[in-house]
């Protein structure tokens, strides 16, 4: 029996789904994995799109989203709206 490695890129295929998992990292993960999670975003949705839309070229998208890079937040942030993303602040209960 032959197996393939899974890839979460394959299931980002709606505008739901990466909403619901960007939430889960935002919730849950660090920045590495917001790192992680754009990277795998922007596959699903294709990195010349992302260029074009963020303006940056498909190099700097990659080296920005590689493991153990440290972006700019200018950067995640051109990133986050050209994935159909945006971060909100709701108050935690302590």
């Amino acid at each position: 029996m032959e197996t393939s490695k899974f890839d979460i890129a394959d299931y980002l295929d709606s505008n739901e789904m990466i909403a619901e998992y960007l939430n889960s990292v935002l919730e849950e993960g660090d920045n590495a994995d917001l790192i992680i999670a754009l990277r795998h975003i922007a596959k699903a949705i294709g990195m010349t799109k992302i260029a074009e839309e963020t303006g940056l070229s498909r190099p700097s998208i990659y080296k920005a989203l590689s493991d153990g890079a440290k972006p700019q937040f200018s950067t995640i942030m051109k990133v986050l709206k050209a994935v159909g993303g945006q971060i909100r602040v709701n108050p935690i209960s302590r």
